[in-house]
């Protein structure tokens, strides 16, 4: 369905086509999968004013420029559509998108998931503006692990009612100046609302095993959730608050159940230990290295040695062991017990070492080795001469034990105490991809609250407070600001009614409660979906918690992004470089 529209416009008279349904385009360019979509607006069509006609073109062929209300336009839609295609998997009900890569090797398995971030990072974006949303998506990701999809929805309706004010005719700047009103109504009310039980360990805790299962409750580990929750706040205040979350390391092994999954003290690492070494030592002092231990072949690099005998050779052969046996008594010198490589150690030199009574594991990952050194408090060193300055590792016991079908090397009773791992079990491959994602947005949350410890009532309780006093500090502005400033209450009532929405309820009569409940003072009032009808409920009593710094964070991030989206008034567009010849 199309309807012809006329209007007045800064460049003239101009048509426009108004589309009554929203249209996805895909197509495929060097292998990768480029998704447009268009949404219910307008497209222009043609205009009276020679402007944009034609007139004199100052841009190199190819090149181009987008003046006024259509560049505003084509922004307004482009971070619309990223929050239209995200939304659904907003909350507890929220649905799962499958991510299908443009090839089809090997490699190209398809993704299911419901992260935000995830999801954003694996569609190639055409639009400038929509690029903006995923960049506050990914920064959301690293800084707070949780509220990615929360940040690009809420940006994405901010500039919903801000389009509607546009067209209304009134000026962006006045918006913006309507919206950092709004903002810091809405700061305020978030700050007063957050509460902080930091210093005392039990409630923390308990606050901790809320927010653990609020994150998980809209993920794959929802059904397991108390569990997950549990080891997730184990695993986080282990680390005694220092700043490090390398020091938790997840494992993936398929087979058995989600509800399997374990937390395991130490670290453990995915080699086996080396043929003919003992399987079990305690009292480690572990050194771990990053250099060739493959020199009992001849590698000359460009180079061509010449013999005139097979004696020859056997000097060359003979003077590479002499100079291997010289670097493994330079090992020996450190007094460890455990050497543990990067690289591969081959057969003499694993000769060499099992003489010495010094347990090798060979060929250990990189990232597996940096964090390894870590928890054990040990130097990563690739030359051996000076053992006085080397700082070897420790732990009470290495042994080799089982894991599903896999032997894995377990560290026990590491030097730096924090180190743990959580052994993720599952059906399939998929299923654990997707478990480790959830279980990562928890442990990062949980970790910056450990960090900032006020917490705040989830459910879109947050949201509808702060679209609430919002609503009371527009009364108190005379100007046109204060339209922008109900624009922007309307966005954060937004977040609950997409909640209900994707959990198939009334989300107009859930919205109207929850009005009606906060305007009365009832600030713990949200939204549930944990029984089978689902409603409004008092979060208190349920336990449903965020972090203070997620939500916070949420809300600056969208607000600033929609505000650089609002200013857009050009786009210009480079031509493409051309090829030699």
């Amino acid at each position: 369905m199309a309807a012809l529209v006329s209007g007045e416009g800064a460049a003239g008279r101009f048509w426009t086509l108004q589309l009554r349904e929203s249209r996805i385009f895909a197509e495929s360019k060097g292998g990768q999968l480029t998704t447009r979509v268009v949404l219910p607006w307008t497209l222009l069509l043609i205009s009276e004013h020679k402007a944009l006609l034609g007139g004199p073109e100052i841009f190199k062929e190819g090149a181009g420029e987008d003046r006024g209300e259509f560049a505003r336009l084509q922004a307004f839609i482009g971070a619309i559509a990223i929050g239209d295609m995200v939304k659904s998997t907003l909350g507890p009900k929220g649905m799962d998108k499958i991510l299908q890569p443009a090839g089809q090797g090997p490699g190209s398995n398809a993704t299911v998931t419901n992260d935000g971030a995830t999801i954003l990072k694996s569609v190639w974006i055409d639009n400038p503006a929509a690029r903006i949303l995923v960049d506050i998506s990914k920064t959301q990701d690293q800084e707070c692990g949780d509220g990615t999809t929360s940040v690009v929805v809420l940006a994405a309706e901010m500039l919903r009612n801000a389009q509607n004010l546009v067209e209304a005719k009134m000026h962006p700047q006045v918006i913006i100046r309507g919206y950092r009103m709004a903002l810091a109504a809405a700061r305020a009310k978030l700050e007063a609302l957050a509460m902080d039980n930091g210093s005392d360990p039990v409630k923390f805790r308990e606050d901790l095993l809320r927010i653990a299962r609020t994150t998980l409750s809209s993920k794959l580990l929802q059904h397991e959730k108390d569990h997950f929750a549990t080891l997730a706040v184990d695993a986080v205040l282990r680390l005694g608050g220092k700043p490090n979350l390398d020091y938790i390391q997840v494992l993936k092994k398929p087979g058995a159940s989600l509800k399997d999954s374990f937390l395991e003290e130490g670290f453990i690492l995915e080699k086996r230990i080396g043929v003919g070494h003992k399987k079990l030592l305690e009292d480690c002092k572990v050194l771990v290295a990053n250099c060739q231990m493959d020199t009992d072949k001849v590698k000359i690099y460009g180079a061509r040695v010449k013999v005139d005998s097979l004696e020859a050779v056997a000097e060359i052969e003979q003077a590479e062991k002499e100079k291997m046996k010289a670097k493994i008594e330079k090992i020996a010198a450190h007094k460890c017990n455990v050497f543990i490589n990067r690289q591969l150690i081959y057969n003499y030199p694993d000769q060499l070492l099992k003489e010495s009574g010094v347990m090798a594991i060979e060929h250990s990952d990189f990232d597996g080795s940096e964090r390894l050194a870590a928890v054990l408090g040990a130097d990563i060193v690739s030359t051996f001469d000076n053992p006085e300055l080397t700082t070897l590792g420790t732990c009470k016991k290495i042994e080799e034990i089982m894991i599903g079908e896999d032997k894995v090397i377990k560290f026990s009773g590491c030097s730096k105490g924090e180190a743990c791992t959580i052994v993720l079990r599952g059906s399939s491959t998929h299923v654990l991809d997707e478990a480790e994602r959830s279980l990562h947005d928890a442990l990062a949350v949980l970790y910056q609250t450990v960090q900032e410890t006020r917490v705040v009532w989830g459910g879109g309780a947050m949201e509808m407070a702060m679209a609430q006093e919002v609503q009371q500090k527009l009364t108190e502005v005379s100007g046109k600001e204060s339209a922008a400033m109900e624009a922007f209450g309307k966005a954060l009532t937004q977040i609950p009614v997409i909640l209900a929405d994707n959990a198939g309820l009334d989300a107009a009569e859930l919205a109207g409660q929850l009005r009606a409940a906060h305007a009365k003072g009832e600030h713990s009032t949200g939204l549930e979906f944990t029984s089978g009808s689902g409603g409004v409920a008092d979060m208190k009593q349920l336990g449903i918690m965020e972090s203070f710094r997620s939500k916070m964070s949420q809300l600056c991030s969208a607000a600033e992004a929609a505000e650089m989206i609002i200013r857009v008034d050009d786009i210009i567009k480079n031509a493409p470089r051309q090829r030699d010849g």
